[in-house]
């Protein structure tokens, strides 16, 4: 007699992930927008459902000077983990992204004067870090909040500093690199949570719950809906990859010229 396979999760909640929120307060309601502009049109194809989630509020612009993680915590709509923290001065509490290695206990900030060396979780200037360091939760401007960086597993190094111009030049996760200012602000150490790329959905209905609807090839509709469509059998279209509204998908601009990053 065959027993029936219980399915099993592949993807196991880590043991470090504290149960209950650290700070109610600290959270708030996430309104869905299935894709839709301020028009109510679909700007975003294949978006739709997916779970009730709250969406917690990160301090993403650096003000808290110094930081104690009392939790760490999943958050429903970002990759990376986070930490729930306490201000030593103020005794505030703020959420921030959890930098990896540091775990309950551990302290994060600004970098302190007396202290030569970098730990993870401290924060300053590109103009203070050494070439070559791995940096989160960089800014694009000065005192605009972190940008750069914040998906889990993910870095920015530094790999040029210019005083003269003022400007440093860090390599982005897709091997892109850009000019910054000296003064804006990163955080030392890689993103937690790396092995999310790995992450196997295991079934349809999880990314449903993700909030993502199904996606039809082209190749699989009607002439009359997609340019791939029709043909007797597998067909390669005849002509270059396109969208359904018949513009190319390769080898067209991705960003305004004029756009500064």
């Amino acid at each position: 007699m065959n027993k029936k396979i219980k399915y099993l999760n592949s993807y196991k909640r880590p043991s470090i992930l504290s149960k209950k929120p650290f700070d109610k307060v600290l959270s708030t309601n996430l309104k869905k927008t299935g894709g839709r502009n301020n028009f109510g049109r679909i700007t975003v194809r294949h978006r739709g459902g997916g779970h009730k989630q709250r969406l917690r509020l990160i301090d993403f612009n650096f003000s808290n000077k110094q930081g104690l993680i009392k939790s760490i915590e999943y958050d429903p709509v970002r990759t990376a983990f986070i930490a729930g923290c306490t201000n030593s001065e103020t005794l505030s509490n703020f959420y921030t992204v959890l930098p990896e290695g540091l775990t309950v206990g551990s302290e994060l900030g600004y970098k302190k004067e007396h202290d030569p060396v970098f730990n993870v979780g401290s924060s300053a200037q590109l103009r203070d870090f050494p070439l070559g360091s791995l940096l989160h939760l960089v800014e694009m401007k000065p005192q605009k909040g972190a940008q750069l960086g914040r998906s889990a597993g993910s870095y920015v190094k530094l790999v040029q500093k210019d005083f003269e111009k003022g400007y440093a030049r860090v390599r982005l996760p897709s091997k892109k690199e850009i000019n910054l200012s000296l003064n804006v602000r990163g955080v030392f150490g890689v993103v937690s949570n790396s092995p999310n790329r790995t992450k196997d959905l295991s079934k349809a209905g999880r990314s449903r719950w993700l909030g993502w609807r199904p996606s039809v090839r082209g190749v699989a509709m009607n002439p009359v809906d997609h340019p791939h469509g029709g043909g007797e059998g597998k067909t390669s279209g005849g002509r270059p990859s396109s969208t359904p509204w018949g513009r190319l998908t390769r080898g067209q601009p991705t960003r305004k010229k004029g756009k500064q990053f």
